[in-house]
C-alpha cells in the first residue's frame, strides 16, 4: 500500500493431524490464498516434520514455526512473509490432561510489522481460561503494536474464556462477518469455536469461514477435516 499498510490475508484452520483428505484440504488453503495460516493439530509424531512440510508444499506455502515442538499449533507463511522471529511456548501441563502450546512469531509483510500466535485451548473449562490469559500476556510481550491469534478455542461467542479474548482484542468475525459463521458442524449445537483476534490497530476488512469462496469447494471442506477454517483480510498499518 502506498502509506506503507499491509493487506494480509489469515487462515486458521484445524486440521486433526492430517488423518482426513489431505489433497481436499491443501486444495482449500490454496484457494483462501493465505500469506499465513495458523495451523492446529498439525501432526506432532512419527516424522511429523515431514508431512508437515508434505502440506506446506502442496499448498503453496513454507512452515514458519510450530508442529510437534508446540504440542500441535503451527504457522504456515507465503514467500513474501519476512521473518524477524519465532517462538514455540509449551504450556504448563495439568496432570491428566493434553499438552497445549502456541506457535508464535513476528513478521513483515511490506510496511507492516505484525506479531502472530496460533493456540488450540483446553476442552477444560478452568484450564481454558486460564491458556487465554497467558495468550494475552504472551502478545502484549511480544514488542510489536499490531498483532493476530488465532485457533481452536474449543468455545463459542458467550464463554468466559471467548470473552475473555474479545474484551481485549477485536473478534474478526464479529468485527466485518463474511461467509459462514459455525466453525464446527459435525454435531448438534453447530458452533464457531475457531476464531481470528486482531489488535486493536488492525483494520479488519472481512471474517469468515470461506463458504462460497471462489476456488473453495463444498466437498473438499468436508473431506479435508472435521472443523472448517476461518479466513480473514485484514488492513496491518505500516510499522
Amino acid at each position: 500500500m502506498s502509506d506503507g499498510s499491509a493487506l494480509v490475508r489469515v487462515l486458521s484452520y484445524n486440521i486433526r493431524s492430517m488423518r482426513d483428505d489431505t489433497g481436499a484440504l491443501a486444495r482449500v488453503i490454496r484457494a483462501c490464498n493465505p500469506d499465513l495460516v495458523l495451523i492446529q493439530e498439525a501432526p506432532r509424531f512419527f516424522r511429523w516434520r515431514k508431512k508437515l512440510a508434505r502440506l506446506a508444499r502442496a499448498s503453496d506455502l513454507v512452515i514458519l514455526t510450530g508442529g510437534a515442538t508446540a504440542a500441535g499449533p503451527a504457522i504456515l507463511c507465503d514467500l513474501r512473509t519476512k521473518v524477524e522471529r519465532t517462538e514455540d511456548v509449551l504450556l504448563p501441563l495439568t496432570p491428566g490432561l493434553h499438552r497445549r502450546g502456541f506457535a508464535t512469531a513476528v513478521v513483515r509483510l511490506g510496511g507492516a510489522r505484525l506479531g502472530v500466535l496460533s493456540c488450540h485451548l483446553s476442552l477444560h473449562k478452568e484450564e481454558r481460561y486460564e491458556q487465554a490469559g497467558m495468550l494475552l500476556d504472551r502478545l502484549a510481550g511480544m514488542g510489536v503494536d499490531h498483532a493476530v491469534a488465532g485457533g481452536d478455542l474449543n468455545e463459542g461467542p458467550g464463554g468466559r474464556t471467548f470473552t475473555r479474548l474479545s474484551d481485549t482484542l477485536q473478534d474478526c468475525w464479529a468485527t466485518a462477518p463474511e461467509g459462514g459463521e459455525h466453525t464446527w458442524t459435525r454435531s448438534e449445537p453447530h458452533g464457531r469455536i475457531d476464531a481470528i483476534f486482531a489488535t486493536k490497530g488492525v483494520e479488519v476488512l472481512s471474517c469468515g469461514v470461506p463458504l462460497g469462496h471462489p476456488g473453495v469447494a463444498e466437498a473438499d471442506l468436508m473431506r479435508a477435516t472435521d472443523h472448517l477454517p476461518v479466513l480473514a483480510a485484514l488492513r496491518v498499518p505500516a510499522a
